[in-house]
């Protein structure tokens, strides 16, 4: 009995659960992108290939970091997708960008600010009104629930600097260890996992929420 391991002695101490928006509280944009390049006769993926490519430096990047305005964006990446042999211009990329709310997420975000601290980091683009787009749609509630919200346009730094992750650590008071962070892109994981985080991919909303469920140890759903 003694060399036993008792189950919860296994789970860890979760303090904080640390959220991206697009693509996890809501659909993801790749499904509009795709709508957006077979109506365009583009090559599949060719949006996210243009994103992909020195995606520390380009437009997208610069943008998201609030380095350029709407209409640098607009040529930027015309410029950007031009070069790979279709032109596309930032602002019909910006269209795409609106995705629709999870409630499953909007649920397991009420259940764990009762009992954890809630963090949102995003990669965001600040509209020409100066706004970033969580107004509409209900999602200026949804912002309302985190305790602590970075913006890339606002922090002037972006997933997946490390440094946006350490500053979120610090605002919410909880430790990497202690805590978990979810996003769509993998790329966006590796430097929360590497100061010590607790990473989910979100693919499926679902198979996602039990995950969570496994590192917090109660429910984030309605039992089924």
């Amino acid at each position: 009995m003694g060399d036993r391991v008792a189950a919860h002695d296994l789970q860890p101490d979760i303090q904080a659960v640390i959220w991206d928006f697009g693509g996890v509280i809501t659909s993801s944009p790749f499904e509009a992108f795709a709508r957006f390049e077979q109506d365009r006769g583009l090559p599949r993926n060719f949006l996210r290939g243009i994103n992909a490519t020195n995606h520390l430096d380009n437009a997208w990047a610069r943008f998201e970091r609030n380095d350029i305005d709407l209409a640098g964006f607009d040529q930027a990446f015309a410029d950007e997708s031009a070069a790979r042999g279709h032109e596309v211009r930032g602002r019909e990329v910006i269209a795409l960008l609106s995705g629709t709310v999870r409630p499953a997420m909007v649920e397991a975000l009420r259940r764990l600010r009762a009992r954890v601290r809630i963090g949102l980091i995003t990669n965001n683009v600040a509209s020409p009104e100066g706004h970033t787009g969580f107004e509409s749609s209900g999602r200026a509630e949804i912002i309302g629930l985190f305790h602590h919200v970075i913006e890339s346009s606002k922090a002037g730094l972006r997933k997946p600097d490390p440094a946006i992750y350490r500053l979120m650590s610090e605002a919410l008071g909880v430790p990497p260890e202690r805590s978990v962070f979810l996003d769509d892109l993998g790329v966006n994981l590796k430097p929360a996992r590497a100061m010590g985080m607790h990473t989910i991919k979100v693919d499926d909303p679902d198979q996602a929420l039990q995950q969570l469920e496994a590192l917090v140890g109660f429910g984030l759903r309605d039992a089924r």
